[in-house]
């Protein structure tokens, strides 16, 4: 059995070989080690993804805070749809805020922001949030094959979801959709741990990838998948530990 330690170091490999091509490219701006990429075409990738079925029919988005979906979440307020965008490292006591784009008294292109949404937005507990439609990722690299995804490597993301989908905000059906550069596509099988969720949808500027509906349900929080940081300074999951022993 492949441990942990051994996927972790798997994926990194993974990570510094994008981060070099999307840099040698020019694909992104310098100094995208250690980041979700902030690609070149991010709203051509944003268009496209809006034309799917999946998108034209969500009225509740989570999506992430990271300046390449900046354009995604932009159009989900100007459609009307409900937006909720993650506080950063999850450090609130309510983990997500609300963006309601009927309520807020800022700009929209102020409120898509990560520091917009803090001063503009109410932060929500998952108990207060509706189900969710759609979910919009960030990644750094997508397997052709499956969907199978890689994230920065913080591990925010699955945490995220894994906190929405023990709240049963996030099912099976569900759809989890990303935004990515061409070049973030993998043609081979990507390393992966058990709590990591693949996406249903990958937007590029050229293509949407459809790798259809789940299969399987999503986990929910492992705990013994979880770093001591994490235990200790995401409110929020120290509540669910709580309520599950």
């Amino acid at each position: 059995m492949t441990s942990l330690n051994e996927v972790d170091r798997a994926k990194q490999q993974v990570r510094h070989r994008v981060w070099d091509l999307l840099e040698h490219s020019r694909a992104v701006p310098p100094g995208v080690h250690g980041h979700i990429p902030d690609f070149v075409g991010k709203e051509t990738a944003a268009a496209r993804l809006a034309d799917t079925d999946a998108w034209k029919a969500a009225q509740v988005v989570k999506c992430n805070p990271d300046l390449a979906q900046f354009p995604v979440r932009m159009r989900a307020l100007q459609e009307g749809k409900l937006l909720y965008m993650a506080v950063p490292r999850l450090a609130a006591p309510k983990p997500f805020y609300l963006l309601d784009p009927h309520a807020l008294d800022v700009p929209l292109e102020v409120a898509a922001t990560s520091t917009g949404a803090a001063d503009a937005a109410p932060t929500v507990d998952p108990d207060e949030m509706q189900p969710i439609d759609l979910v919009v990722c960030g990644s750094v690299a997508v397997s052709r094959q499956d969907g199978v995804r890689i994230g920065k490597g913080a591990g925010y993301s699955d945490l995220e979801v894994a906190l929405l989908a023990d709240a049963d905000l996030v099912t099976i059906d569900t759809v989890i959709a990303t935004t990515i550069h061409q070049r973030q596509l993998i043609d081979d099988a990507l390393p992966h741990a058990t709590h990591d969720f693949p996406v249903g949808l990958a937007a590029t500027p050229h293509e949407v990838l459809d790798f259809g509906p789940r299969r399987e349900a999503l986990t929910g929080i492992i705990e013994a998948h979880l770093r001591p940081d994490q235990r200790d300074q995401i409110p929020a999951l120290a509540r669910l530990l709580r309520r599950n022993a």
